[in-house]
């Protein structure tokens, strides 16, 4: 009786496989051929599944951002929530600091992910996914601003498009320096930037009665 295979259980091996070339090896070598072995398949099988090189980085991009995406939301929640946390500022703290590799998973993730987005600058196929991330970012960001402005936690005339992007310059640069000089900066520096920035916004706001 032939073995029945799961599809979706299948493309998500083919894809650990291509992170796991990538991180190793770098883009340029996730090509079907060694992706297919680091998955332990016949080249075959990842041809079943995939139409070719494109469409496996593509699917690969998205699973991505997928799960980046559920991470955040479940970390969003309690900020989301009515009435909103007693310390809000831990809260947002621990939000923005999923966009940060703190950690083995994440450090493996940003890899990944810098050697996705750096590739999207010249292959236009990845493009639209690197920019969905990309401004999926920045309306996370938008939303913690918009709700430290509308609990009177930021100064009043705080240009909040423009803290926005300092922000996310902020946490994509903390990333590119963790990822490519990991023995200049450790886990314990990135969050006390994160978090100092963090005050220095709410620093001038009037108290919370």
């Amino acid at each position: 009786m032939p073995k029945v295979v799961d599809p979706e259980a299948r493309r998500d091996a083919v894809v650990e496989a291509v992170f796991a070339v990538v991180r190793r090896d770098g883009l340029e070598q996730a090509s079907l051929r060694n992706v297919a072995e680091e998955a332990g398949l016949a080249i075959g099988s990842i041809r079943h599944y995939f139409a070719g090189h494109t469409e496996l980085m593509v699917f690969a991009m998205r699973a991505m951002s997928e799960r980046l995406t559920r991470r955040l939301e479940q970390r969003a929640e309690p900020l989301l929530s009515d009435p909103p946390p007693a310390n809000r500022q831990e809260a947002t703290l621990l939000l923005l600091a999923e966009l940060l590799p703190l950690d083995e998973p994440r450090r493996e993730e940003a890899t990944v992910w810098l050697a996705f987005a750096t590739a999207a600058r010249t292959r236009p196929e990845l493009r639209p996914h690197a920019a969905e991330v990309h401004d999926g970012m920045r309306r996370l960001v938008t939303r913690v601003f918009d709700g430290g402005h509308r609990l009177g936690r930021l100064p009043a005339g705080t240009d909040v498009a423009l803290e926005v992007e300092r922000l996310c310059a902020l946490l994509d640069g903390l990333t590119v320096e963790a990822i490519l000089h990991p023995d200049r900066i450790d886990d314990t520096t990135l969050l006390r930037v994160l978090r100092r920035h963090l005050e220095s916004l709410t620093a001038c706001a009037p108290p919370i009665p």
